[in-house]
């Protein structure tokens, strides 16, 4: 029996970070190692370059996640681990998208909104790049007849827009995209550790810790992590902002509960969470450190596995690209 396809991709726009494991790549191992989907799983190149990025630093991002994926347990003998840019037919099939999307739903996208800093209507450092992302993210999926995409709640938005669209166009050319549906997954909300009222970013070094950060580094982070003028050790995002945070961080990593923490902790004080915090962090991803070391001392061999993959992706995506084109008419 054929397996639903299941795709997803991320970004290479620096280091992943604690907040990225969490929220997508720990899921994506799971759901490779379920055995319940055909995954795909790609390095999203091309969205990266809407933000402002260095042309000479884009090939390390690149191989920086691919040796992430793999460090992580995403096996390319499992999953297709593929480049986004190395296969023609997304951004073509974006262009074609772009002629059946309304130009209000797209202006209506939060993270347009977000990213373009749009206000009153007026569009200020947005380009057209960011403001067709969702069409090129649709393309992403519909290019291999996904069936399911694990997403945040931050991206419903943009894969319901992909249904849209998808539905747009069988009713107007004929049956031949599949309607994706979401695959929620939970996604921790981790806050910097420098200032706990904000999410975690890269943009932040100091209040960011990044899956690969060597132990001493960690520790020197956490040690400057903000908690408050208390000493009670106690579960309150409310009142206690970065206690909470740290017990977030320790309560995912370690799968016991914050409650089962607040008890672990009773009459000890923020230096010696903040050490147990480290430890934890330091030691649930010192296999990934390891692997990932190990493969990137071989770029060419890591080279060599996207290539292939995206090699046959684009094989499999060009047929696809071939059949929507006859259903509009196009070629002779």
């Amino acid at each position: 029996m054929k397996k639903p396809i299941l795709i997803s991709g991320i970004q290479p726009s620096g280091r992943l970070h604690l907040g990225n494991y969490l929220g997508a790549l720990k899921n994506f191992v799971e759901l490779q190692n379920s055995g319940k989907y055909d995954c795909y799983f790609f390095i999203a190149d091309l969205h990266s370059i809407t933000e402002d990025f260095n042309p000479k630093t884009k090939p390390e991002q690149i191989l920086e996640v691919a040796s992430t994926f793999i460090a992580a347990g995403l096996d390319p003998k499992k999953s297709t681990i593929f480049l986004q840019s190395q296969v023609p037919a997304s951004t073509e099939l974006a262009w074609i998208l772009s002629s059946i999307a309304p130009f209000g739903e797209l202006r209506r996208m939060t993270q347009f909104k977000e990213k373009g800093n749009v206000t009153d209507g007026e569009e200020i450092q947005a380009n057209v790049g960011l403001f067709t992302y969702p069409l090129l993210m649709a393309a992403d999926i519909l290019l291999y007849d996904a069936n399911v995409v694990p997403v945040g709640d931050d991206q419903l938005q943009h894969l319901e827009l992909t249904r849209t669209l998808a539905r747009k166009f069988n009713n107007h050319f004929g049956e031949i995209f599949i309607e994706p549906k979401a695959l929620l997954t939970p996604t921790p909300r981790l806050m910097s550790l420098s200032d706990p009222t904000r999410k975690m970013s890269k943009s932040e070094t100091s209040g960011c810790l990044f899956i690969d950060d060597e132990p001493g580094v960690i520790e020197a982070k956490l040690k400057k992590a903000v908690t408050d003028s208390g000493n009670v050790i106690k579960y309150d995002p409310l009142n206690k902002a970065g206690v909470s945070n740290l017990l977030s961080i320790m309560s995912t990593l370690s799968g016991k509960s914050t409650e089962a923490l607040e008890n672990a902790f009773k009459g000890q004080n923020y230096g010696e969470l903040k050490h147990a915090v480290s430890d934890t962090v330091a030691d649930y991803f010192k296999p990934l450190r390891d692997k990932k070391s190990k493969l990137l001392k071989n770029p060419r061999a890591m080279a060599k596995i996207i290539s292939s993959a995206s090699k046959k992706t684009a094989k499999l995506a060009a047929i696809k690209l071939t059949s929507v084109k006859k259903l509009l008419g196009l070629g002779i």
